[in-house]
């Protein structure tokens, strides 16, 4: 089992920043793929960036190549969402997930935080 809890998100102006962080709690969670999914309101969810277990490789939607960077400190447990160059269409609730599985494979995620608002004002 491994427990996520997602922090950062908020309000931010066009082209702005922010970081997600999301910590990771539970056996083994270290050991686990993590990724950022996002949804917006009547859409489905996306699967937007994930990083292997030991920090390579990551993989990036087309959408947030050259934006967004996905990042994990695993001596503290936690992945990281660096969000650069916000664009409206980024407005979602983002949520952090844990697979045991393969990294870029969105259908093996299995453990899911809570999520946390982004809002990207033009």
């Amino acid at each position: 089992q491994v427990q996520l809890v997602e922090s950062g998100g908020g309000l931010v102006q066009a082209g702005g920043s922010l970081r997600l962080s999301c910590a990771a709690s539970g056996r083994s969670a270290s050991t686990y793929a993590m990724g950022w999914f996002r949804q917006a309101p009547g859409k489905e969810r996306e699967f937007v960036a994930a990083i292997a277990w030991s920090g390579s490789p990551t993989y990036n939607q087309d959408s947030v190549k050259g934006r967004f960077t996905i990042s994990r400190d695993n001596a503290k447990n936690t992945v990281y969402l660096q969000m650069n160059s916000l664009k409206p269409e980024d407005t979602a609730v983002y949520y952090c997930a844990a697979s045991g599985g393969r990294y870029y494979r969105p259908d093996e995620y299995n453990y899911w935080g809570q999520g946390t608002q982004v809002t990207v004002s033009s």
